[in-house]
């Protein structure tokens, strides 16, 4: 038995890309810890992954708030998430082996994350023809998961109208874009799911759509024909696993860097802030349900095929544990 410890940044999009691995490692007999901040403290524990909080941590975690915890648990190896270089540093400071664990592309420079060093290998949820030729430093292929509440999962269904799928994420949701998403999104012969997070919808709920504050993720991709998101890497790489086209309303972050990626890909469609008009929403989306999303959809599944060859986060824990 090895012990491991994970460390991510306390929000979902940063922690729950490392939950299926951390997963896995725990399927495989391993002793798993995961250090986070509170946020995110319910959903790892309810997938058993005993979190913890080094010291003060809140959001980030600093070398000196995770090195006495090093200590205490004694791990083999450390599993630290982008934008944790405090993480990196205290193993290095320790003695552990340790390796990065990415969450998409890799970002660029000012989005007010650290860079992840090049010195360590990197765990790439990325498809390798989206990846930025940024990063250098030797890769692990891992095939991105969604993120799905432990326990059985409900079953999404779909009707003969096509289906689209709306989401703002968490750090950038603005109810006013999420407002003029649904508002575009009425016009189209399709039934809209809308999962609004901590947003309010004011605004009267058009006739073929429903809204939610949360929606099973994992359980819709598969079922949708359209994807319109921000542009966050977990919405991106989850509708990618399912080959599904996509409609990227990107704020900020590395949300503008992935749709630039996806749309030079062919499976998307970008509207930056100045050009995200309802009637631009509604004639974009249009044009990604037209057959099905037709080239756009051809480009996506492509990518799709090459997710499904990436090792799963069980065979990437056995090779990062071997006997």
């Amino acid at each position: 038995m090895t012990r491991i410890v994970f460390a991510g940044l306390a929000s979902p999009g940063h922690a729950f890309p490392m939950v299926p691995l951390a997963v896995a490692a725990r399927e495989a007999g391993h002793d798993v810890w995961f250090a986070a901040g509170d946020h995110v403290h319910a959903a790892l524990a309810a997938h058993g992954l005993r979190p913890f909080r080094p010291a003060d941590s809140f959001y980030e975690i600093y070398a000196e708030d995770l090195e006495p915890e090093l200590d205490r648990l004694a791990p083999d190896l450390v599993i630290h998430g982008w934008g944790l270089p405090g993480a990196a540093e205290a193993a290095r400071r320790k003695g552990i082996r340790s390796v990065w664990h990415g969450f998409g592309r890799l970002f660029p420079d000012g989005i007010g994350l650290a860079r992840p060093s090049m010195d360590l290998p990197h765990l790439d949820i990325c498809p390798p023809s989206l990846q930025s030729p940024e990063l250098t430093a030797p890769t692990v292929p891992l095939r991105p998961v969604p993120y799905a509440e432990p326990g059985p999962q409900p079953v999404a269904r779909r009707g003969p109208r096509p289906l689209v799928f709306l989401t703002m994420g968490t750090a950038f949701n603005t109810p006013e874009l999420l407002a003029t998403a649904l508002r575009a999104l009425s016009g189209l012969d399709a039934t809209v799911i809308a999962s609004t997070g901590n947003n309010t919808i004011k605004d009267e709920i058009p006739d073929n759509a429903m809204v939610r504050p949360w929606v099973a993720q994992a359980a819709l991709l598969p079922v949708v024909d359209l994807v319109v998101h921000h542009g966050g890497s977990g919405t991106m790489l989850g509708a990618l696993a399912h080959g599904v086209p996509q409609l990227i309303l990107p704020q900020g972050a590395d949300q503008f860097a992935n749709a630039a990626a996806l749309s030079a890909a062919g499976a998307a469609i970008a509207l930056h802030p100045a050009e995200a008009a309802p009637n631009a929403i509604a004639a974009s989306a249009q044009l990604l349900l037209v057959d099905r999303g037709g080239d756009h959809r051809t480009a996506a599944r492509a990518i799709a095929k090459e997710i499904a060859a990436m090792p799963s986060p069980a065979e990437v824990m056995g090779i990062l544990v071997t006997p």
